[in-house]
């Protein structure tokens, strides 16, 4: 009965979507593992920045191809090969024997998060105007379910890491309990892989290549008979305007779509620059550095993705009542002032160690020297770079990696609700906003005509800014600290809503072909 009761256009939508769940897995099951592999590989800060970074950059090189291989290949077969790359890269993580080749594995799933701009531009063309913000949405909410279920199988897989058994010790989860998480993506990436074939060709990209009676048919799937003749018409008006690639990258610039530009590319490095991915991409060692433990911290970043999941179900039911810029504009409010949060809260905390713990690192960690810890008892720090860097003079940055969280957890006294309640406040308030809304407005702001070569160019705007943002985060949390390192994010957030305040046009409701006519944006 569901089932008959869900359109056409939202099934294609839902499976269409799911690469956002194994974007969104692919993307944050990293956090889990990047502590395990720092140890394994004796990685630096800025190592482990490359390591969780390496998919963006990949999105980047992706993002200059991105507009042309849909356009040349079609939306559903470059998005068929986008889920073999993800299959490829998922495989060769879980076996990678050094720091090189992950990062060469990582590197080529990035290439298929390029699947960010083309699945919302595919949904929106297979979309009416009232549904297509809802539909679109279903990309964004699978990216954090697939975000969420990352977090989960994490903290399971940790806690198998943790038991004991004969089955356990033959596979192996035991010592190298992070190439169990990176090989899990395989499951969901094989299924989308399958799936995509179900889909039928963008009716759009059907026009651009001339196959008028292909589209028909395939809006004859998706629509009413009166709907079909009023979107065949408006297609076909507009894509025999369609001209050249590098044609279309110059309409960028003309004064028509400036406005359109200009905002796309605000939201484009807003959305990043908040500081989003770092919370999901180094969500447990962000909770470590509250001093909770390693266990408090995987457990407390699955609670972030429900919490993700949650408040992106909030955006995908608003934001076809409330508009685009409505949301933008609570989102980024709840942004900053939990970003100063957080920051707050780390300025506050201090840090002491006394002889009950250095006795207790001692018992488990057998290589330690009690006597190496003399130096910093009975001192206070009131900044976790100053103890962190006695830490590492009283003893060395090998065994600091290997004691570093258990350390922070029996010398941090900070107000870890406040942190806690901080971060959590903040993805609530990005998964409401600038999470689901940004890709919606880049599906429609532009004209057709512009639209992928639009998509693409704030994509790979985004993806640098996302690629610079992972790859700073470790020397920054090393060499600015947290607090300060929070409060940059918040400041940029507030700058941003300053401008969306002023400039963002609403674009709700409006027609594709409305909007590409339009001079609103």
């Amino acid at each position: 009965m569901l089932a008959n009761r869900i359109s056409p256009s939202a099934k294609f939508a839902l499976i269409a979507s799911f690469g956002g769940f194994v974007f969104g897995f692919d993307a944050s099951v990293i956090s889990g593992a990047i502590g395990f592999i720092s140890e394994q590989f004796s990685l630096d800060e800025w190592q482990q920045g490359l390591v969780v970074s390496a998919p963006t950059l990949g999105a980047i090189i992706a993002s200059f191809f991105a507009a042309f291989l849909s356009d040349h290949f079609g939306r559903r077969n470059t998005l068929i090969a986008v889920a073999l790359l993800y299959i490829v890269s998922a495989y060769f993580s879980a076996i990678a024997s050094d720091f090189e080749s992950l990062v060469l594995a990582r590197f080529i799933g990035g290439l298929a998060f390029c699947s960010l701009l083309i699945t919302p531009m595919y949904i929106a063309e297979i979309s009416l105007a009232k549904s297509r913000g809802r539909l679109v949405s279903i990309n964004q909410l699978n990216i954090v379910i697939g975000l969420s279920v990352s977090y989960f199988s994490n903290y399971v897989l940790l806690q198998l890491g943790h038991a004991e058994g004969n089955t356990l010790t033959l596979l192996g989860i035991h010592a190298e309990t992070w190439r169990f998480m990176l090989a899990l993506e395989l499951v969901p990436a094989m299924v989308w892989f399958f799936a995509l074939f179900l889909l039928p060709k963008s009716p759009r990209w059907l026009v651009l290549k001339n196959h008028q009676a292909d589209a028909k048919a395939v809006l004859n799937r998706l629509f009413s008979k009166t709907e079909v003749d009023a979107q065949l018409q408006e297609i076909s008006v507009i894509e025999n305007q369609q001209s050249a690639f590098l044609t279309r990258f110059k309409g960028l610039f003309t004064s028509k779509v400036r406005l359109a530009l200009l905002m796309g590319i605000t939201l484009a490095i807003a959305q990043q620059i908040s500081g989003i991915n770092v919370i999901f991409f180094y969500a447990p060692v962000i909770f470590e550095q509250s001093g909770i433990g390693t266990d408090a911290a995987f457990l407390q970043a699955s609670w972030i993705g429900a919490i993700n999941v949650l408040f992106t179900l909030v955006a995908l039911i608003t934001i076809d009542q409330f508009g685009r810029k409505p949301l933008l504009t609570v989102g980024l409010v709840g942004v900053c002032i939990s970003m100063f949060i957080c920051s707050y809260g780390f300025k506050q905390a201090t840090y002491q160690i006394n002889d009950k713990d250095v006795a207790a690192l001692v018992a488990t960690h057998q290589n330690l020297n009690a006597s190496s810890f003399s130096p910093l008892l009975s001192k206070v720090y009131t900044s976790d770079i100053a103890f962190k860097n006695a830490v590492v003079e009283a003893i060395d940055e090998q065994q600091f990696r290997q004691v570093g969280s258990e350390l922070l957890m029996r010398a941090t006294d900070i107000n870890a609700g406040l942190v806690l309640f901080g971060i959590t406040a903040f993805v609530a308030s990005f998964a409401m906003s600038l999470g689901p809304v940004m890709w919606v407005f880049f599906s429609e702001v532009f004209p057709s005509e512009l639209r992928s070569v639009g998509i693409s160019l704030l994509a790979l705007i985004n993806g640098f800014v996302s690629f610079l943002v992972q790859l700073v985060f470790p020397w920054e949390l090393a060499t600015l600290g947290a607090a300060t390192t929070f409060l940059i994010y918040g400041v940029f957030a507030f700058l941003a809503l300053v401008i969306i305040m002023r400039f963002l046009p609403e674009t709700k409701g409006q027609s594709l072909e409305y909007l590409s006519q339009s001079n609103k944006c």
